[in-house]
């Protein structure tokens, strides 16, 4: 897989991502610490029907990172500033943790240019324990602690496909730059509530997926913010953590199929 850099029209800032296939295009969002390469098994099955682009998030990859104090309405205008320079029309989106919180902000802040969006592992209104333990740990990296192995060990049970896939999660956190992963982290610590009282305004095919065994991004989560939009799917994959996309990639992919033959549905279409 070859990046692609972007140089982008509003900001001037870079971007990198990796653009295959052709087709209605669908932009791929990571989470905090991951990079574009992270959504390797969409890419390899979706590009046969889509132009699949998946985005290195600021301070990843090689994307140049935003300003420290960025919140997630930064991530979503600098979302639109790719979109915007790429060209592109409606899409369809979908993002993946932090990727989820930013993709939503996308589809309420832009309805006209969602096609469809597509939440995997997102977060919705944590409870106060939840959110308390969030913010210390972004305040913690903030301050140059960070700790990989404790959302390792959150994110990945003991199967072999598991353990695989987290030396690679491994490498890609450990690569990522310190300063960006704390301004992306604060960002995603507080950004739960940022949109989540407008989510019915979505009326685009809207799809929440998440594993049963991830305790920070619930299934009941996925279910509450599937009942806010207007054409909302909730599905829950079973025997699987945070890291669905790479530890049940098949039934994701399928899943990722079927939203994107699901009819549009946006506000500006009826």
């Amino acid at each position: 897989m070859t990046l692609t850099t972007l140089h982008l029209s509003n900001s001037g800032a870079t971007a990198t991502c990796l653009d295959q296939g052709a087709g209605a295009p669908l932009i791929l969002l990571h989470g905090v610490g991951m990079q574009s390469a992270a959504w390797k098994p969409q890419l390899e099955v979706l590009q046969r029907e889509q132009r699949v682009i998946a985005v290195d998030l600021p301070g990843h990859g090689g994307s140049d990172p935003l300003p420290h104090d960025s919140a997630l309405p930064a991530y979503v205008a600098w979302l639109q500033d790719v979109i915007s320079t790429l060209g592109l029309g409606p899409v369809n989106l979908a993002g993946h943790s932090m990727g989820a919180l930013i993709a939503a902000g996308y589809a309420v802040t832009h309805p006209d240019m969602t096609r469809r969006v597509a939440l995997l592992n997102g977060v919705y209104l944590r409870d106060d324990t939840a959110r308390a333990a969030v913010v210390a740990r972004a305040a913690e990296i903030r301050c140059g602690k960070v700790d990989i192995q404790t959302p390792l060990a959150r994110w990945f049970g003991t199967s072999p496909t598991d353990s695989k896939v987290r030396a690679q999660v491994l490498d890609w956190l450990s690569a990522v730059d310190p300063a960006a992963y704390g301004t992306a982290y604060t960002a995603f610590a507080n950004g739960d509530r940022t949109y989540a009282d407008q989510l019915a305004q979505i009326t685009c095919p809207f799809l929440a997926l998440t594993g049963d065994g991830d305790h920070n991004s619930t299934p009941e989560m996925s279910r509450v913010m599937a009942a806010q939009a207007q054409d909302g799917q909730a599905v829950v994959i079973k025997g699987h953590r945070h890291m669905v996309n790479l530890t049940a990639a098949e039934q994701v992919n399928a899943h990722f199929l079927a939203w994107l033959k699901r009819p549009e549905t946006r506000k500006d279409l009826l």
